[in-house]
């Protein structure tokens, strides 16, 4: 489970606050990646945290609301399709985490950052590997992210119902495939994704070698 020992060690040399950082949808098909930056009070720390991956979505909801209760500031940052497409998805992601950072009502003096892959934030940072499953603030982060982005998937979803993301959230289930070869992509879909580039310009690339 995760604790606070990586924000405890950090305290020791830097004055913090200490905030935790991380993303959700860096895989899917379509939507945004959304970003969150949680900064913990380590006397409150909110109970049942965990990486979000492994909850389940009303345990992810509560948690959600704890962390809003309990934490010290909250911030979320995303980067839209047109940006990932733009600039690719781990840039996006970067850009993301740097918007949720700066989004914290409360400058962090440092940050921990889920993976090992470190981003340019408006504050020295650490990567952890497993980080969403290891450090308190870190999950916290994980959770918020998640919730957030599967709230704004199934927002979507009133207005795309045809593609399943109330239920798949734009991940590339067989669900999500299926819809996208029926249906063709829609705005909110990652052109620079191969599956979404394939049925976009596949037939036309064909076309083109055929007629060469």
């Amino acid at each position: 489970m995760p604790h606070y020992i990586f924000e405890a060690r950090a305290l020791k040399t830097r004055p913090g606050p200490i905030a935790g950082v991380d993303e959700a949808g860096r895989g899917p098909l379509a939507g945004p990646v959304v970003a969150a930056a949680v900064i913990l009070d380590r006397k409150r720390i909110p109970k049942g945290l965990d990486d979000s991956k492994q909850m389940q979505p009303e345990a992810r909801e509560e948690a959600y609301v704890r962390i809003f209760e309990r934490a010290v500031a909250v911030g979320v940052g995303e980067a839209s399709v047109d940006e990932i497409d733009l600039i690719n998805i781990r840039q996006a992601t970067h850009l993301a985490m740097a918007r949720a950072v700066r989004a914290l009502a409360l400058a962090a003096d440092f940050a921990l950052v889920d993976g090992n892959d470190a981003p340019a934030l408006p504050c020295p940072c650490d990567t952890i590997v497993d980080g969403d499953a290891r450090s308190a603030s870190i999950a916290a982060a994980s959770i918020i992210a998640k919730v957030t982005r599967d709230r704004m998937m199934r927002a979507l979803h009133e207005h795309f119902p045809g593609y399943g993301w109330f239920n798949n959230k734009g991940y590339s289930t067989e669900e999500h495939l299926e819809a996208l070869t029926r249906l063709g992509p829609c705005i909110h879909h990652r052109r620079s994704f191969a599956p979404v580039h394939n049925i976009l310009y596949g037939a036309q690339l064909e076309d083109s070698i055929l007629t060469a």
